[in-house]
């Protein structure tokens, strides 16, 4: 039977909430800003600041994590606040039972959806979630994916959100547990090891760590193998690319496998034409590091400065990404991801910025004359681990062989015919220098 303590009610072990009809109000948020040493902060329905969550920050940023991280950390705890006020507890009287059902209420719910502005002036509503880079996205229907082969997302939270909680508020309640400012009890406790001893206790030193303590609640995500975008359709989504200035910086991004945030805040300083080198600050370790790129991309660069000419700051410190209308703006990633987003809608794809670093090490893990630590280098992994992932092979290519191998030895040769020749071939030389047309 449920009880009530210190005007929160307290739900025991044993009794059971009705998730699928809770309404958890939208009140709050997470609102950045745009100061260095708070970037972003959790308010309540009052808009006043939760203190627990600006602490918690403050302990992210001493640590070394990046301004994305905080934020990623502050809309999982956004999500978990909101929960607790639409039960009734505080969250330093959180127990095991609401962290259970808050796992539950993320799996059997809906995301929160509002409509969009400009349908909301018209009277229309759309649905929207949120989306890659917490950019709201319109929810498409359930069946088939899109024409990139990547399903819609959905309705619901995806497995790895919902682990991605899990962690983030493991990691918050273990700090205010250290600190003596939180419950003396962690609500998500790790999975017990063998006897309850410490995890890795009687490990053999010759064999690789295997996960042996992972959050009770935390779901099991699926491995997936990255998204990257075949080269007749990255061909396809470039064409359609409308100014230099989106070519040169997909150029880029294609050929270092940089990532998005680490490209875009690039300096004029930062380039050297000459050595096919552009400099980029790391995600992580925040280090300098030069990546060769193609020589497309400063053709494509050039061009872009050319027609910017003397409408854009110069200098060695100025950013090298600009917006294309006035006022004039360093490049955001937002905005980058709504180019190549407009670009790929056209085609019915849903290809995103991040799958240009997975396309570009896929390439570059398929070249037999560079070697894996080289690609490790570039893409800036501290394991090789990491870099591993790429050796997967693209499902689009076993699809192929194995349809080949169904087909025979004549089906791979009809396959070749029906590709027909390179523009500029005719292809009854070929035949001839072939010989696949005997007389």
């Amino acid at each position: 039977m449920c009880s009530v303590t210190f005007g929160y009610v307290t739900v025991a072990e044993g009794c059971s909430r009705e998730l699928v009809s809770l309404v958890v109000p939208q009140t709050g948020g997470l609102v950045a800003t745009g100061v260095r040493d708070e970037p972003y902060r959790l308010v309540g329905p009052e808009g006043s600041v939760v203190e627990p969550a600006a602490v918690f920050f403050r302990d992210l940023q001493a640590a070394g994590c990046s301004e994305l991280t905080i934020r990623s950390y502050g809309m999982d705890l956004l999500r978990w606040f909101r929960f607790l006020r639409a039960v009734g507890v505080s969250w330093d009287r959180a127990s095991r039972a609401e962290a259970r059902d808050f796992i539950r209420w993320l799996q059997l719910s809906g995301k929160p959806s509002r409509p969009h502005w400009r349908r909301e002036r018209e009277g229309e509503e759309r649905v929207l979630v949120p989306g890659p880079g917490g950019r709201d996205r319109p929810v498409l229907p359930d069946g088939p994916g899109t024409a990139a082969g990547r399903p819609g997302p959905g309705r619901g939270y995806a497995r790895s959100t919902v682990a991605h909680c899990e962690t983030v508020l493991r990691t918050f309640y273990e700090f205010h547990r250290e600190c003596v400012s939180g419950p003396i009890v962690n609500p998500f406790p790790l999975v017990a090891g063998r006897g309850g001893g410490r995890a890795h206790a009687h490990r053999n030193p010759m064999e690789p760590l295997r996960r042996e303590r992972a959050g009770l609640y935390r779901p099991r995500v699926p491995a997936r193998v990255p998204r990257n975008i075949p080269d007749e359709a990255f061909n396809e989504v470039f064409a359609r690319l409308p100014s230099n200035r989106d070519r040169a910086l997909v150029a880029f991004f294609v050929s270092t496998g940089a990532r998005a945030a680490e490209l875009l805040g690039a300096r004029q300083g930062d380039v050297d034409a000459g050595g096919q080198l552009i400099s980029v600050v790391r995600k992580g370790s925040r280090a300098v590091q030069q990546l060769p790129a193609s020589a497309d991309a400063f053709v494509w660069l050039r061009l872009y400065q050319a027609e910017a000419g003397h409408l854009l700051p110069a200098g060695a410190g100025e950013p090298l990404w600009w917006t294309l209308r006035r006022p004039y703006r360093p490049l955001s990633y937002h905005a980058a991801h709504r180019m190549f987003e407009r670009a790929g809608a056209e085609l019915g794809a849903d290809w995103t910025l991040h799958d240009l670093r997975h396309t570009a090490a896929y390439r570059m893990a398929e070249d037999p004359a560079l070697p894996l630590t080289d690609v490790q280098f570039v893409l800036g992994h501290a394991q090789l681990t990491t870099t591993q992932i790429y050796l997967t092979p693209r499902p689009e290519a076993v699809i192929r062989r194995v349809l080949d191998h169904h087909a025979g030895q004549p089906g791979r040769a009809r396959r070749e015919a029906e590709r027909g020749p390179a523009p500029g071939y005719r292809p009854e030389s070929l035949d001839v220098l072939f010989a696949r047309n005997p007389p």
